[in-house]
């Protein structure tokens, strides 16, 4: 059974893998560079960023299907903010593992494609975090996750309050 909203479920996987594949592409990098691993072993770096693509589309795709509930509790101008950021971030990606496609090229193709590759890893990285940011702006400083609440619970001050499993 899948999780309903699905978007909050997905979006860790581009913040996580738009970390872990610059990561992987310094150390595959370094490793190609000082000859343990033969130059072909790129293909793991271009494989992490098609599924860096991959999982940013998906979770692009998933945030718009859940945009209008939310602009039911938050201001459009904050879920256009992250929305814009979330298309960013997919253009980004895509272009990052395009780059990274090169480094299979051979000879000094390759290791210009490869260099390339750990730039756009910074950009990546910036661009993950500022999603990230703008996404957990939406539930925590908006309050987008109220679209989704059943019924809050609210004790008898009228302080809010999260329920814990007592309740």
């Amino acid at each position: 059974m899948l999780p309903d909203p699905l978007h909050p479920a997905v979006v860790h996987f581009p913040i996580a893998l738009a970390i872990l594949t610059p990561l992987l592409a310094v150390l595959a990098f370094g490793a190609i560079r000082a000859g343990l691993v033969p130059a072909r072993a790129w293909a793991v770096v271009v494989l992490a960023q098609v599924l860096l693509a991959g999982s940013a589309w998906l979770a692009l795709e998933t945030g718009e299907d859940q945009e209008e509930k939310v602009e039911k509790v938050v201001a459009e101008r904050y879920v256009d903010t992250h929305h814009e950021a979330a298309e960013r971030f997919l253009a980004i990606v895509a272009v990052a593992a395009l780059v990274s496609a090169s480094g299979l090229l051979a000879g000094r193709r390759g290791a210009i494609g490869r260099a390339a590759t750990l730039a756009a890893g910074v950009v990546v990285i910036s661009a993950g975090i500022w999603v990230g940011h703008t996404g957990g702006a939406l539930v925590y400083e908006h309050g987008a996750a109220a679209a989704y609440v059943k019924k809050p619970a609210t004790p008898i001050d009228g302080t809010s309050r999260i329920p814990d499993d007592d309740d």
